[in-house]
């Protein structure tokens, strides 16, 4: 998934729902799980979410055991990043013999190849601006299939809607982030640590709500305090609604009075 400002036209040729574009993956294409090899992925909140709940462990255990954080596209934010085995050929933690062990919970870049989602960084709602490229790796065969796909086609057969859903919210977080909303500190600033900890470990971030005085600082509905206690979507948007409050004091949340 890629961001963007102002006209997508000018980041390229853009596909619609109904345009068409020539792909498939099998494991009779000579290059199969070839792209599951030195992949250099992105992995956003949602994804995370899914792999460790497939993998039934922690989210502190899923980032410190599969992922690396680095400064990327955004200078002033880490990017989680998958992190490849230590094998020669550098292959995804994930993949077996067989294919990928996680394939149903698989994240946004694998399910969404050979498309590439762009989203505008501004806007919200059915205001945002969002369109499709293809991407191509000179080592993927799977263009040179015969099928053909509607986009939308391709994003109903990928079950990416909620992949997309999600991953919006974290677009107003990132383009947020792009305005180094640290202070003079900058990415050495406390409250960097405390929003990549909201965004991306929500173990984490449901002890820090549920065994300190947060929930005697904020008034909370007892339905949304007994859904963050159980449910991790629920607890990845709370997140993204306290660090939107805590860096720009906006947002829905409301603290009590004193």
């Amino acid at each position: 998934m890629t961001t963007f400002s102002g006209d997508p036209a000018a980041q390229g040729t853009i596909l619609g729902p109904d345009d068409t574009f020539q792909f498939e993956c099998h494991p009779g294409v000579p290059c199969f799980t070839r792209c599951c090899r030195d992949a250099d992925m992105y992995l956003y909140p949602y994804d995370l979410i899914r792999l460790k709940q497939r993998l039934a462990i922690s989210s502190d255990e899923l980032l410190r055991k599969h992922t690396v954080a680095a400064f990327r596209d955004n200078a002033y934010f880490p990017s989680v990043m998958l992190k490849m085995s230590d094998e020669a050929d550098k292959r995804c933690p994930f993949l077996a013999e067989a294919g990928c062990r996680v394939y149903g919970d698989r994240p946004f870049s694998c399910r969404a190849y050979p498309l590439e989602r762009a989203v505008a960084r501004s806007g919200n709602g059915r205001g945002r601006t969002t369109c499709w490229r293809i991407a191509r790796h000179e080592h993927c065969k799977g263009h040179d299939e015969r099928k053909k796909w509607q986009v939308r086609g391709w994003v109903e057969d990928q079950q990416l809607a909620d992949y997309n859903r999600m991953n919006d919210l974290w677009v107003d977080m990132d383009s947020l982030f792009r305005r180094n909303p640290w202070g003079e500190r900058g990415v050495d600033s406390p409250a960097l640590k405390m929003a990549f900890m909201a965004c991306f470990n929500v173990d984490t971030f449901r002890a820090f709500i549920f065994e300190s005085t947060f929930l005697s600082r904020f008034t909370l509905p007892e339905k949304q305090v007994a859904a963050l206690a159980s449910d991790d979507i629920e607890l990845m948007k709370f997140g993204f609604d306290w660090v939107c409050y805590f860096l720009t004091g906006q947002g829905p949340l409301a603290e009590r009075a004193a």
